[in-house]
Formats: C-alpha cells, sequence, structure tokens
C-alpha cells in the first residue's frame, strides 16, 4: 500500500500535468484513476493533439515540465512519429494521440469499470 506521502506526490504529479497539458492546448483530456486495478502506475491520462506536431510538441513540453518541477526523466515513446506518444512519469502514465488514432485503439473503454463512462473522468 502506498503511503500518503507518496500519495501525495503522485497526486501533485497529476495536477501538475493536468495544467501542463491544458496550457499546451490539448484536446479531451481524461484521467483515470488507476488505484487497485493495476501497480504500473496510479493514474493516467489520455489526450489528443490536432496533428503530429502538436502531438510530439505536447509531449515534449510535458516530459521538461515533469523533469524541471519534479526532477524526474520520463521515458517517451513514439515521439519521432506523433501518432501516439506515451509519456511514463513514473506515478501517471500519459497517452497523447492524433484523434483518428485515438479513436481507433480507444483506450479509455479498457480502464472502464463494467462498461460505465461515467467510471472514466473528463
Amino acid at each position: 500500500m502506498a503511503s500518503t506521502t507518496d500519495m501525495a506526490m503522485s497526486d501533485a504529479l497529476l495536477a501538475a500535468i493536468l495544467k501542463t497539458l491544458d496550457e499546451e492546448k490539448a484536446e479531451d483530456i481524461v484521467q483515470i484513476d488507476l488505484h487497485g486495478k493495476t501497480s504500473m502506475a496510479d493514474y493516467m491520462v489520455i489526450c489528443s493533439g490536432r496533428s503530429t506536431r502538436q502531438v510530439a510538441a505536447i509531449a515534449e513540453k510535458l516530459a521538461q515540465h515533469v523533469k524541471h518541477e519534479f526532477n524526474r526523466t520520463p521515458r517517451i515513446e513514439g515521439k519521432d512519429i506523433g501518432d501516439w506518444v506515451l509519456i511514463d512519469t513514473g506515478d501517471v502514465i500519459v497517452h497523447v494521440f492524433r484523434p483518428e488514432v485515438r479513436e481507433f485503439y480507444q483506450l479509455e473503454k479498457m480502464w472502464q469499470v463494467g462498461g460505465d463512462p461515467a467510471a472514466v473522468q473528463n
């Protein structure tokens, strides 16, 4: 079980990520609480960028912010292509998609509780 300090750090990281995504004009930002569902992370965030260039730019800015503010170097996959970029910050995993790619993979549906759309938070 995670300590209160770990949870507070995870929540602070999530808040900073959501703020950065908003500032970088990411669209359709969804956060998913993974507590009790998996041990890979505490939260997952899924969002969209309008183009491959914007997807890559959002990922780059987010990685820089996390490194600067939290002294963590996130792992990034897919930035060179820009269709789907995964940013693993440790406690929060962020997926940035082009809208067409996001629609195809529908990651949000994988993490919904019992198929209830209300389980995913916008």
